[in-house]
């Protein structure tokens, strides 16, 4: 069988997942039943899906087994006849009146559960019994072999912008294709070598760009203080930072985007401010309701895509940005301009550097914390960050799944020691999605979180005298 060596970033998630510490990440699409739909069509759908055990990578792709592969991780490459299709592909129900308190358990149970590193990292569940005549679709997909970007064209590979379109395939027979065919298993140990003899060269040069970066950005943090950028390891200890466990909750809100363009213009901000301003208004409110709201404002990870617009290959390619989130500031509009004020510098290196330095940055950056995680020490030192605020881009227009109308689409998250809760938003078609995924113990009522981004954002419309 074939293999492939991962690169050294996508190991790292194969490397720090545990039993009770999944790293998975997965989407989850809701759609409208086609008007006038017969009473079959979600089994007939099913039944042509099972019906089409045809894989491109990475559901055609397992893990390497045996003791080498335990240090030196490689994707095997398996034939049809040994994937089994009923095992990935699930159908299930939820309970009436399947609204979104049934979702939302049925999809955080789901998402607690650990994928079987024996098979293809993936799993794909058809939920029926939505209330509004709606049915869900979510897909899950090991963090080693996708990122937000990687997910949301996989996504649109299977929907079309033509709600006559039929005959659409399922996520598995398309994959994310483009990616290069893995080589012969016998060149894994050579072909290793001299990816990093060249490697070696290569980053010589890019590490001193991303060692400069990353010292620039400190030394400008540390200069100007609580008021200033942040920096990796300089949040305040909070419950988010603490150990997690496997169970995970899950929470979704939905807002115009023409809505948050309308603030971001009133408030001389950009979008991205905006919903890092959301999220840090409510977590600031959460904690303050159980009296643990540190004085010293919280810090993000904001997860940046760094994939270019034609790569469809499997595996990573993100960096990381420090967000200041000002927690510290009681005023809502002028916490958004302290955000502003504060990500537009590490923003500006960024793209400043080149794409080699940007791996360095990113490997130097996230190593430490990563073998923190493998040595099972996420806690042992100050927190990292104190929560991961991501932004998707989705499509802009409107898609269909065999005349079933895509409505919303939500992304789950990943959760790590140290870090227990996720807020990503997905735009798509002139909607503003946000998933939070959180550590079930950690985090009591962690709902209330979700609910409140949208008072904060009638809070920041009616001080912008937007109402």
């Amino acid at each position: 069988m074939a293999t492939r060596v991962l690169k050294p970033t996508d190991a790292a998630w194969i490397f720090i997942e545990k039993r009770e510490k999944p790293v998975h990440v997965a989407s989850l699409a809701i759609f409208s039943l086609p008007e006038g739909a017969s009473a079959t069509y979600l089994q007939d759908l099913v039944n042509e899906w099972r019906a089409r055990p045809h894989y491109a990578p990475p559901f055609n792709l397992r893990l390497r087994p045996g003791a080498v592969a335990s240090l030196l991780p490689a994707w095997q490459e398996l034939p049809p006849e040994d994937i089994d299709l009923d095992y990935h592909f699930r159908h299930s129900a939820l309970p009436k009146p399947g609204g979104e308190r049934e979702l939302g358990v049925l999809i955080s149970r789901l998402h607690s559960h650990p994928i079987d590193r024996t098979r293809p990292l993936w799993e794909c569940h058809v939920i029926e019994g939505l209330e509004n005549n709606r049915f869900a679709l979510y897909t899950k997909v090991h963090h080693s072999q996708i990122d937000g970007m990687g997910g949301m064209r996989l996504l649109s590979r299977i929907m079309s912008p033509d709600a006559g379109a039929r005959d659409l395939p399922p996520p598995w027979e398309v994959g994310l294709s483009g990616g290069k065919k893995p080589e012969d298993g016998e060149a894994d140990q050579g072909s290793l070598i001299e990816r990093l003899v060249t490697l070696g060269r290569e980053q010589f040069r890019s590490g001193v760009a991303a060692l400069k970066a990353i010292g620039a950005m400190a030394g400008e943090a540390r200069k100007s203080g609580p008021d200033g950028p942040a920096y990796p390891y300089s949040a305040p200890e909070t419950i988010l930072n603490g150990k997690i466990r496997g169970k995970r909750r899950f929470a979704t809100q939905h807002y115009a985007l023409d809505r948050i363009k309308r603030v971001a213009k009133a408030a001389d901000a950009t979008v991205n401010d905006i919903f890092l301003g959301l999220c840090a208004a409510s977590v600031r409110r959460y904690l303050k309701e159980l009296g643990e709201l540190p004085d010293k404002p919280l810090t993000a990870s904001v997860p940046v895509s760094v994939r270019p617009a034609d790569d469809a290959s499997v595996g990573n390619a993100i960096t990381t940005l420090f967000a200041n989130l000002h927690t510290d500031i009681a005023d809502p509009v002028e916490r958004i301009k302290a955000i502003s004020r504060t990500t537009a510098p590490a923003k500006e290196k960024l793209q400043a550097m080149s794409k080699g330095a940007i791996e360095n940055y990113t490997l130097m950056l996230m190593t430490p914390y990563m073998v923190q995680l493998m040595l099972g020490l996420g806690t042992a030192t100050r927190p990292l960050n104190n929560l991961v605020i991501s932004n998707v881009p989705g499509p802009s227009q409107v898609l269909y799944f065999n005349g079933a109308r895509l409505e919303q689409i939500y992304p789950v998250s990943l959760l790590f020691d140290g870090q227990a809760l996720n807020i990503t938003v997905l735009s798509y078609a002139g909607q503003f999605n946000l998933g939070f995924t959180g550590d079930r113990d950690s985090l009591p009522h962690m709902q209330r979180i979700a609910v409140y981004t949208g008072e904060a954002l009638a809070e920041l419309e009616q001080a912008l005298k937007l109402k």
